[in-house]
């Protein structure tokens, strides 16, 4: 099977709730456990270390612009052994009725992960999100 380095899915999504608070709640390990019900870190600089879903994905920020963006590689632990890490970036843009939140997800293993993937942010991450930002308010 060959690889699929070069493939990649962007996902669009309305978060109720402004850029501050969306940042907030993909960085901040309190508010993850919150939404995700799941431990979660971020560690807010370049170079500091990702954790999420109680360890399942670990990762590096490679960038952090509070409010704005924020990217991090992507390594679950059930990737085959010698697979490298994939890349999460998130462009947050206010908008009328929160924020609009792009994330593009790139560098898979093989076709399967790419699909799983592609589901998962939707069902374990954007849809959960979506709600615990709604009851903020």
């Amino acid at each position: 099977m060959g690889t699929t380095k070069s493939e990649s899915f962007q996902i669009t999504v309305l978060l109720p709730a402004d850029p501050r608070e969306v940042f907030r709640a993909l960085t901040d390990a309190k508010v993850i456990s919150q939404w995700s019900g799941q431990r979660g870190k971020v560690e807010p600089r370049v170079g500091g270390r990702v954790e999420m879903f109680d360890g399942w994905v670990k990762g590096r920020v490679r960038i952090f612009k509070p409010d704005e963006s924020l990217s991090y590689t992507w390594l679950p632990g059930d990737w085959p052994d010698r697979a490298e890490a994939s890349l999460v970036t998130y462009s947050l843009t206010k908008s009328r009725s929160g924020t609009k939140v792009r994330l593009t997800h790139s560098n898979f293993p093989n076709p399967k992960e790419l699909k799983n993937h592609k589901n998962g942010w939707t069902e374990y991450v954007f849809d959960p999100l979506k709600e615990y930002l709604s009851l903020q308010k």
